[in-house]
């Protein structure tokens, strides 16, 4: 078995197992209501809309989270007011948004001629970099994203099945709303990087897309999220030890695949259930005494 702990025997390794499953933790319930509302275009938006902070902090030599928290910000005020226009469906003002801010990212990047290696880090992230701080700040983002998601589960649900119910029972639909894209943006600036904006989605939506079939009620697809997205990234820095990849692209390509393996064995359970015989019981064994 020494294949499957030598790896996490380097202090670096063991720092970014932990990380990656803070991140898991933090992802499971931002992402639950993303793949419940459908929300993943947005998810992608958001992350890719932290181009211009991160750029413009690492141009001044400042802070890229303080960066991040900025854009995440924009991004979230963006989206809110735009899905209050009343001719502007969703979809079309998050894609604005999203070009725009991605566009404006690119900008300040071509004012620097050293960023690239940054921006590679950005979109990609360095999950083995993972610093004894960045866990402090990922165990507090943890809290956070828990505390909002019990405290706004009644609000969320809500949301996520009937909105105009919402509003009726007084549940401020709109402040929801926004609530819900500021934990999303929570979990996209604490994962971007660990895994970069471009695999981001792998633990934002994966696991709780493969935690769907198989758990009862939300409570349990985002415990089961956190649990598929902690494994991913266990066997994701097993695989990139053992095969020399790129080990924050190898946890989002991992959590992918449990994705497809969960709903191809959903699919055979259900077809299973399908074509098996109903229970025998003795009420079965009553009634057909009374039909003989």
């Amino acid at each position: 078995m020494e294949w499957l702990t030598a790896p996490f025997e380097a202090t670096f390794v063991q720092r970014a197992l932990w990380g990656g499953i803070l991140v898991s933790a933090i992802c499971a319930p931002a992402g639950t209501w993303v793949v419940l509302r459908g929300m993943a275009f947005l998810g992608d938006a958001m992350s890719h809309g932290l181009l211009p902070g991160v750029a413009l902090a690492a141009l001044l030599g400042g802070n890229v989270m303080v960066g991040a928290v900025a854009s995440a910000a924009v991004m979230t005020a963006g989206v809110t007011a735009l899905g209050r226009a009343p001719r502007l469906s969703q979809d079309t003002g998050i894609g604005l948004l999203f070009v725009g801010m991605l566009s404006l990212g690119v900008i300040i990047v071509s004012r620097s001629q050293s960023f690239a290696v940054d921006l590679t880090g950005f979109l990609f992230g360095d999950v083995l970099a993972v610093r004894q701080q960045d866990l402090l700040v990922l165990a507090a983002a943890s809290l956070a994203a828990l505390a909002v998601s019990v405290l706004g589960h009644r609000a969320f649900l809500a949301l996520a099945f009937d909105e105009r119910k919402a509003h009726t029972l007084g549940l401020r639909p709109r402040l929801a709303h926004a609530v819900l894209l500021g934990l999303l943006g929570l979990a996209i600036v604490a994962s971007f990087h660990i895994v970069g904006t471009l695999l981001v989605l792998g633990l934002l939506v994966a696991p709780p897309a493969a935690a769907l079939p198989w758990a009862r009620g939300v409570r349990g697809v985002m415990a089961l999220a956190a649990l598929l997205g902690a494994t991913a990234t266990f066997g994701g820095l097993l695989l990139s030890w053992h095969l020399s990849t790129a080990a924050g692209a190898t946890v989002a390509a991992l959590a992918v695949g449990l994705f497809f393996l969960s709903h191809v064995l959903s699919g055979l359970r259900n077809r299973r259930a399908r074509h098996a015989p109903a229970p025998y019981s003795k009420s079965t064994e009553r009634s057909l005494r009374r039909s003989s």
